[in-house]
């Protein structure tokens, strides 16, 4: 095979510099934008704030949002007591479904604080251990009892239970403690004495039966609920209501009383001492009618004022022949201000463009959602798709029916009768109407969804109505149901 020389013209696309930075702050949210300006600022010294802040922390107009109803916050960390803590939540899910309202300290506690004039201390600057360690410094117990409730103390998890066996914690101690597994099942009994009630339980029954072992004796069918919490929870929890019934001998208005009792307690007696990991989201845009039309605001506080440094810049004039590091930096800088400047223009024609497809649903609510693609907003504001998923990517719209994300507005789109569309969203909140509407002796199944769905146009099939009942986190009808 002969060799030779070709010689080849070809384009190329390169991202220059500036456009790279360009993309990466379009993606970037309100804070993380702030973090980023923020770390500019501290290396280039030609770039200053025009308000002298360093950072945004919210201001008034930012929205509190609480990890524990953020997917996945806590869900990455694997830890051996995930798995029985998930079982122990759905379970007592399933049981409070149809009470609506948990208690969220547990109903044994007796509190006598307002009696002697004292104030309720802030248990969540209090972790759970050290509350239980200050509790055993006062006890009078010997110092091997302090030591054997001090391991079970460390071994307790964030929800206050022990998922680890007295087996497994015997097997911790040297041999030469000569530990009897008696003293242990002691040092458990002298734990779960200790204050919130039901902390050290093994499982969720044992919890809900410490709480109502703690109740006066005075109290309504309590012999009946240890019962019921102790040998028949999984009855409950799958809403085997008959079965219960006829188990332990009571009529329908004694089991409500029964039920609405064990509901009424705490299961995760240790969470009120969990400190909450509270974070802000802050609105990219404020969306107001005026004189009749939806119009689209910037947040004036999530936009940094930038600015040139007026005397670094006027050295840099002065003397030409030096400070090359100088221009590099004065370049950077201007390339933030001119970026920075277009992501918000780019921000605000993006969200006015949303909240003119979607004006019904800011008239009418979530059954006036339109299906809506992000080709169409692409095409209207002349913008690539890519770049409209950077912009809908963790932003935010403060609208008088709440706090939307900018994903919130699209969706897929479902047939009608008619020829039509609508969207998934509507569908979902059509969905949630019907369920909280129904009788609760006898809720409405998917078929009978997808039935009202049929006479109102929409052309559902049953599968499609139970994922999204799933979405919504709504059981099935079985589960649902009530006395």
């Amino acid at each position: 095979m002969k060799q030779s020389l070709q010689l080849k013209l070809h384009q190329q696309l390169t991202l220059t510099p500036q456009l790279q930075q360009s993309i990466r702050l379009l993606q970037l949210s309100t804070l993380e934008l702030s973090q980023e300006i923020s770390q500019m600022l501290q290396d280039n010294p030609l770039l200053e704030r025009l308000d002298g802040e360093d950072r945004f922390d919210g201001g008034a107009s930012a929205a509190t949002v609480d990890t524990q109803n953020q997917t996945g916050s806590e869900g990455d960390r694997e830890t051996p007591q995930e798995e029985p803590r998930q079982e122990r939540d759905d379970i007592y899910e399933e049981m409070a479904w149809g009470d609506r309202a948990v208690s969220g300290s547990g109903s044994g506690s007796n509190d006598d604080d307002d009696e002697h004039g004292f104030q309720q201390a802030d248990t969540s600057q209090t972790g759970l251990h050290q509350h239980l360690a200050d509790q055993l410094s006062l006890s009078p117990l010997s110092q091997r009892d302090r030591q054997l409730i001090a391991l079970l103390i460390e071994a307790l998890d964030d929800d206050g239970y022990l998922s680890t066996t007295l087996e497994e914690l015997e097997t911790l101690f040297p041999e030469e403690m000569e530990l009897d597994p008696l003293e242990l099942s002691t040092a458990l009994k002298l734990l779960q004495s200790l204050d919130p009630t039901g902390v050290g339980a093994r499982d969720l029954g044992e919890c809900l039966w410490l709480q109502l072992k703690a109740l006066p004796a005075t109290t309504p069918n309590l012999e009946k609920a240890k019962v019921l919490v102790r040998d028949h929870l999984g009855l409950l929890a799958d809403r085997e209501y008959g079965k219960i019934k006829r188990l332990l001998d009571i009529s329908d208005t004694e089991f409500t009383c029964l039920r609405h009792l064990v509901t009424s307690l705490n299961p995760r007696p240790g969470s009120a001492f969990t400190p909450l990991d509270t974070r802000y989201v802050a609105p990219d845009v404020f969306v107001k009618k005026v004189k009749g039309m939806w119009m689209v605001s910037l947040n004036a506080e999530a936009v940094p004022k930038l600015r040139i440094n007026e005397m670094y810049a006027g050295i840099l004039r002065g003397n030409k022949d030096g400070g090359s590091s100088l221009s590099v930096q004065l370049q950077e800088a201007r390339w933030l201000i001119k970026n920075v400047q277009q992501r918000f223009e780019t921000i605000l024609k993006v969200s006015q463009a949303i909240v003119d497809r979607q004006r019904m649903f800011f008239e009418h609510g979530d059954v006036a959602m339109r299906p809506l693609t992000l080709k169409e907003i692409a095409d209207t504001v002349e913008l690539h798709e890519s770049t409209i998923s950077r912009v809908t990517t963790q932003k935010y719209m403060m609208t008088p029916r709440g706090l939307y994300e900018f994903k919130y507005f699209f969706g897929s789109s479902l047939a009608t009768d008619e020829g039509g569309a609508t969207s998934s969203t509507a569908i979902r909140a059509l969905i949630k109407q019907f369920i909280e509407a129904e009788n609760r002796t006898k809720p409405i199944s998917d078929n009978t969804i997808a039935e009202l769905l049929g006479k109102q146009g929409f052309v559902v099939a049953r599968r499609t109505v139970a994922k999204y009942r799933e979405l919504l986190n709504i059981p099935p009808a079985n589960q649902r149901k009530s006395i």
